[in-house]
């Protein structure tokens, strides 16, 4: 069987359609090509999110994106920032002149994650409300 989606059905009778709408979801272990998976590893890594949150309020430098993120290392920037562009999550401009100035922005496909962030915001909210005392 290999890496095959596992359509098997549940001993209730079926699948939650709103959980899982079609087979590419019906797996029973992680599955890369699995779109809960996919939207997660387009999120995941330490600082993606903020990086992804301030590109989605227009494009920037990297300076600037420094400026905005003053703790987060030029290495780990880089890095993030390597990993969006290789999803096709953010492009990289070069504008003409001396000194060249490159900036970042969100693509359409990065654009995409704009609703899953919010909700993932709102959930943590809710979740940080609810929680039980440390």
């Amino acid at each position: 069987m290999g890496n095959q989606t596992e359509t098997v059905v549940r001993a209730d009778g079926g699948w939650d359609r709103e959980l899982v709408p079609d087979v590419a979801g019906r797996t029973q272990r992680p599955d890369p090509d699995c779109p809960v998976e996919v939207a997660l590893a387009a999120v995941s890594g330490r600082w993606t999110t903020l990086v992804l949150r301030e590109l989605l309020h227009g494009p920037c430098s990297f300076t600037e994106l420094r400026r905005r993120l003053p703790t987060l290392s030029a290495k780990v920037l880089t890095e993030r920032l390597t990993e969006l562009q290789a999803r096709g999550l953010v492009g990289r401009s070069r504008a003409p002149g001396f000194p060249a100035r490159t900036e970042y922005a969100v693509t359409e496909r990065g654009r995409a994650l704009r609703p899953l962030l919010i909700s993932l915001y709102q959930t943590g909210q809710a979740l940080a409300a609810t929680s039980p005392p440390r």
